[in-house]
């Protein structure tokens, strides 16, 4: 749904707040506490209420929960003395005051460019694809679907990359990490996407990667003829770590250039650390790029491999 109150759209399916047509940043948690005091905005929702919704099991102090509503006013232009939007109600919880006025978000959605019905997952679903047109707009994103083995991580994020790319609304690369017994190959799974979208694509991905990113076409044979390995090793003579980093997200900017890409890294809570250093190179970066990039963990063994 999109709810319309004052000078405020929220759309919950795109987990975007805009306020005078100007999308505003909010934190997740921040998102929440102020979509559900919206949807039910005919009664007061207690503070035990909101905790229970939006943290789940996890515990956390009540001053977590104030320093969300503090922040989500700040967002709608309101604040604790005026309390025009949202009122606490003082040993209970919080009442949204404003008139609100809810629309199909179908309405705003072409014929067939909604994400694809999956049961249980809508939710998870809309907050992708809205992830995903954030990217289209040059605002890249980085985001984890993260839970323990079978809870439906993968099923979820191919469920998404079918739907973005089969739809040609994105480039999707998938690249997948593997348990290792032994020392880990640095950037595994990214090589393994390249490599994937290379022999899907052609010979484009092979001449971005040769102009901008020689140390990493040299390292995947596969992409290379026997005449033109020589060349590029030539060019990639003297790589470096950094400029290895430098390169790879100068061409996944690049590759994004036409199309937004979609990076899907599945598992990396088995990821080399050559693998993170790249993921939070690229989530530092300030650049505008047409990037969205998807990584699927468990967090108990990624605790365990020490990320």
């Amino acid at each position: 749904m999109i709810y319309r109150f004052g000078d405020c759209q929220l759309d919950d399916q795109r987990y975007e707040l805009r306020r005078d047509g100007q999308p505003r940043h909010l934190e997740p948690q921040v998102f929440e506490v102020l979509a559900y005091l919206v949807r039910h905005r005919d009664r007061v929702v207690t503070k035990a209420e909101l905790l229970d919704e939006i943290w789940k099991h996890r515990f956390v102090s009540d001053s977590a929960l104030t320093s969300r509503v503090k922040a989500a006013r700040r967002a709608i232009g309101d604040s604790g003395r005026e309390q025009r939007v949202i009122r606490t109600v003082h040993g209970r919880g919080y009442e949204f005051l404003a008139p609100v006025r809810a629309v199909d978000g179908r309405e705003r959605t072409p014929s067939g460019s909604a994400p694809p019905v999956l049961p249980g997952r809508g939710a998870e679903l809309g907050r992708l694809a809205g992830l995903l047109e954030l990217a289209a707009a040059g605002r890249p994103q980085v985001v984890f679907v993260t839970g323990e083995p079978g809870i439906g991580k993968t099923t979820l994020v191919e469920a998404f990359a079918g739907w973005a790319g089969g739809g040609g609304r994105a480039t999707v690369a998938r690249g997948q990490c593997l348990e290792h017994r032994g020392p880990p190959e640095p950037y595994l799974p990214v090589f393994d996407a390249l490599t994937r979208l290379g022999r899907q694509d052609g010979g484009g991905v092979v001449e971005l990667l040769g102009r901008v990113a020689p140390t990493w076409l040299v390292e995947l044979p596969a992409l290379l003829g026997a005449e033109d390995r020589a060349a590029v090793e030539r060019r990639a003579l003297g790589g470096t770590r950094e400029r290895m980093l430098r390169e790879v997200a100068e061409a996944l900017e690049a590759m994004a250039a036409d199309r937004p890409l979609v990076l899907h890294l599945e598992d990396l809570h088995w990821a080399d650390p050559s693998t993170v250093d790249l993921v939070e190179w690229l989530a530092r970066r300030d650049t505008a790029a047409r990037l969205l990039l998807v990584g699927t963990y468990r967090p108990a063994d990624a605790r365990a491999a020490g990320h």
